[in-house]
């Protein structure tokens, strides 16, 4: 196990707010470390540290010699006219290989992560899929280190499963900033949480999240525990200083001073126990009796002649929390919209209980201006909010999302992704409503927030229609699960695992299918070569025979007493033996897919 990289009492603030300070630990060559944190608190700053876009305040951060490491930031950029073949092209262009291995490297990646035209361009590309791009334009450089900021955030369910795949089988070692709860739970083996609420600014556990949650719980309870210690000894010191000590002895000012340390310790810990905080979500129902709210019979929809539902048939009362599923563009979005009415079905009927009234969140987040203050944004005229037919001030409603005072009047450009998200919560938490109807909105939340946001859900009297690819979320919350197969067919599921033991015995038939393993008459015909891949399959036996010749070395090397009895030798023959079986491995693979074109 070989240390990779180590951080360092690391410090950074932003202008006279610390973001996070004393932050200390390293991250190892077999780790694969989730980072949680509320929102604010500089996990994207610290990552961007670690990855050297950015600089610290204090401390430091040191790298092993062998350390490579790469960085996926939670926006993507690209030249959009770019194709995806391109853009992995271009990932390469400072690495040793020539252009033939460059060229078998993107064929393989592009086959890996699911890409069927690699002359496709990223502008025709879904935000999942360039999610997937931005990943491939890192993995293909082979790092030893990946940093990666909220990547579920932006992939459909199947790439996070994906992406959970190629993360638990990872040769390399991974830091993961993401609130997806089961992500943490099936990728990760240590899990770090930046927050204020710890002496060191951080708490870190090895093990699962469910570990980690034990751990912390443990922690927290004992903070606690130490304040009320601390509280009891500060009473009386306090009563003591309060009678006056009857002479200044030196026993007596060495008690003083204690009492004050003592009191500033409190002070200390009494603040760090306030940071655990929740954002309190509790949305405004109608309290409508009425049994229907929506019938949709026999509904279907298609856009461009692409089928996204036929036949559905649905209903909508008081208590029915309805979770969607599907990839990306399978058609959840467009049935939300057309349950709110902003589209009609190609055909069937949908009838709505009258006067209904719905609260749409928009996965876009369109709805927000952000040259607005968040004084404005939370309240367009005057300084109070009407909730539930009562007044509040907006500072005292700010505050209920865990903004500080001093924020009212800062723009809404300077708020992070989830500062934003808990805006349109409150807005949508001041409309009256039969029906929420909620697009993707726990993109952005911290843990926190997300429980918080599914007891209100839970609570909420009337119906709900959800978006998520928060699994744990839709889990918990939904009642009915709707999934979307992407070809115009959907299905009902009780939970999460119904839908998942289903997708599992689905691809099991499918892969034990006689038309699958024998590649009869009802076989799609292969594809054709292109040039390049012809030009490619060509010259395959010519590279593995080069690349064995690379391993064969490479043992040799290592069975030289001189390597053996250095151990810095010995890690770098090692891991020059690791990459040169890595790389005959990868030909065979590429040369088995193009003979089976």
């Amino acid at each position: 196990m070989a240390l990779l990289l180590n951080c360092k009492d690391v410090g950074k603030s932003f202008g006279t707010r610390p973001l996070f300070k004393n932050v200390s630990f390293g991250i190892n060559d077999n780790d694969r470390i989730g980072m949680i944190g509320p929102n604010g608190a500089g996990k994207s700053t610290l990552l961007k540290i670690l990855a050297g876009l950015d600089t610290t305040d204090k401390g430091e951060v040191s790298f092993s010699r062998s350390t490579k490491i790469c960085h996926v930031a939670q926006d993507d950029t690209f030249k959009l006219d770019q194709t995806i073949e391109a853009v992995l092209m271009e990932a390469l262009k400072n690495s040793h290989l020539d252009e033939y291995e460059k060229i078998t490297e993107v064929s393989i990646m592009t086959s890996k992560v699911g890409f069927e035209n690699p002359e496709q361009a990223v502008k025709e590309l879904s935000g999942g899929w360039r999610k997937r791009l931005s990943i491939a334009r890192q993995l293909i450089q082979k790092p030893n280190l990946l940093l990666m900021d909220e990547p579920t955030n932006h992939l459909d369910l199947e790439g996070i499963l994906w992406l959970e795949k190629v993360l638990s089988t990872a040769p390399f070692a991974c830091l993961v900033i993401s609130h997806d709860r089961y992500f943490l739970e099936r990728v990760c083996t240590r899990v770090i949480e930046l927050s204020p609420m710890y002496p060191q600014g951080h708490f870190e556990s090895t093990g699962s999240y469910s570990d980690f949650l034990e751990q912390r719980d443990t922690f927290l309870q004992g903070q606690r525990a130490q304040q009320e210690t601390l509280a009891n000894k500060a009473r009386r010191e306090i009563e003591w200083l309060r009678r006056g000590p009857k002479a200044r002895t030196t026993k007596a000012n060495s008690r003083i001073k204690e009492a004050h340390q003592l009191i500033d310790t409190l002070a200390e810990v009494k603040f760090r126990n306030s940071q655990n905080e929740k954002v309190r979500i509790d949305f405004t129902s109608s309290d409508r009796r009425t049994k229907k709210l929506i019938a949709a019979d026999a509904i279907s929809k298609s856009l461009g002649g692409k089928p996204l539902f036929r036949n559905l048939t649905l209903t909508l009362s008081p208590g029915i929390r309805l979770g969607l599923l599907g990839v990306n563009g399978s058609g959840k979005t467009t049935l939300l919209k057309t349950l709110g009415g902003e589209i009609n079905p190609d055909s069937g009927l949908i009838e709505r209980a009258e006067h209904l009234r719905m609260a749409y969140f928009d996965q876009t987040r369109a709805q927000l201006d952000l040259s607005l203050t968040l004084r404005r944004a939370l309240t367009p005229y005057g300084d109070q909010v009407i909730y539930r037919d009562q007044p509040l001030h907006v500072a005292t409603w700010a505050k209920k999302f865990l903004f500080a005072v001093d924020q009212l009047e800062m723009p809404l450009s300077s708020l992070s992704g989830g500062e934003r998200a808990r805006i349109l919560i409150a807005r949508l938490m001041q409309q009256p409503a039969d029906i929420l109807i909620l697009d993707e909105p726990t993109n952005d939340l911290d843990i926190p927030t997300l429980e918080v946001l599914e007891d209100s859900l839970l609570d909420f009297p009337g119906a709900v229609v959800l978006v998520t690819h928060d699994r744990y979320l839709l889990d918990r919350v939904s009642t009915h699960l709707l999934a979307f197969d992407g070809l115009g067919g959907t299905e009902f599921f009780a939970d999460y695992a119904q839908w998942e033991d289903t997708q599992s015995n689905k691809k099991s038939a499918k892969d034990n299918s006689p038309n699958t393993s024998t590649g009869k008459k009802d076989s799609p015909k292969p594809k054709k070569l292109s040039y390049k891949e012809q030009t490619e399959l060509n010259g395959i036996e010519e590279k593995i025979l080069s690349a064995e010749n690379a391993v064969a070395i490479c043992q040799k090397e290592m069975e030289d007493p001189k390597v053996t009895a250095n151990a810095k030798k010995l890690q770098a023959a090692c891991t020059k033996l690791q990459e040169a079986q890595s790389l005959v491995e990868s030909l065979y693979k590429r040369w088995t897919e193009l003979e089976g074109k």
